[in-house]
């Protein structure tokens, strides 16, 4: 079963609730035949590379709220981070353009690392002090995460590298109807809107295992070996015909 999680490193609650996924697939007796695969989603596509800001006049200005109301909102952000484990740092963070950080993730899911990169990734924007918007930073945790340098600096430094895949990630979101992030889907049948609870995720998965369309079985037919999966006949494949043998 494929599970694909849309979500954005500047998103604290794609921080949060890939941590809440992660405690509900532990507790999934199929957990080994998951394959998690990380999706693409900009939370503000439209600012410029190297356009950074802080985290909480930004809040502000976005919501339509005072600086103050904007540091409540995200201690209480702060206070479900921290109830999973997970650190915090509720102001003084940048807010920046993620595009050249999910480009060098579709990069990292070449090398098999995709995971560890967005795991380095999303503890260094909201649980340090060092921003990720960043070049040096971020090939810093590229090669933390088991990619090389020089490869990986060469895919920061195109706007190009893998640049289709992102953008293929963000129009199939919206085919899917996801307005916000995390949205996590289930073999494309099922799905899973926000950072839910772990038992949330759990039973989703135990819903989708279940309903999971089966392979097709042939009727049996007595005589055949343990091997045979059914009945049996002449076909035709992409070498031709059987020719029948009487």
């Amino acid at each position: 079963m494929r599970v694909e999680i849309w979500s954005d490193v500047a998103c604290p609650w794609c921080y949060i609730g890939k941590a809440r996924f992660e405690q509900g697939l532990a507790g999934f007796e199929h957990k080994d035949e998951v394959e998690v695969v990380f999706r693409s989603y900009e939370l503000d596509p439209n600012r410029a590379e190297g356009d950074t800001t802080q985290v909480i006049p930004m809040l502000a200005r976005k919501y339509g709220m005072s600086e103050a109301q904007a540091r409540q909102a995200e201690q209480r952000v702060a206070d479900n981070a921290r109830s999973e484990g997970l650190g915090y740092i509720a102001e003084g963070r940048d807010h920046g353009s993620t595009f050249a950080i999910h480009r060098l993730l579709h990069f990292a899911k070449t090398k098999g690392v995709q995971n560890e990169l967005i795991d380095l990734t999303f503890k260094a924007n909201f649980a340090e002090e060092r921003s990720v918007f960043d070049r040096a930073r971020v090939l810093e945790l590229a090669v933390e995460a088991g990619l090389d340098k020089d490869d990986a600096a060469a895919v920061y430094d195109d706007p190009e590298a893998y640049a289709t895949e992102v953008r293929q990630d963000e129009r199939e979101a919206q085919e899917l109807g996801a307005n916000g992030v995390p949205f996590f889907v289930l073999d494309r049948r099922y799905g899973v809107s926000g950072g839910q609870p772990a038992d949330v995720f759990k039973q989703a998965l135990e819903e989708a295992w279940a309903t999971r369309p089966q392979p097709l079985k042939l009727p049996s037919v007595p005589g055949l070996g343990p091997d045979d999966i059914g009945v049996s006949g002449d076909v035709c494949g992409p070498d031709g015909c059987a020719v029948p043998q009487r």
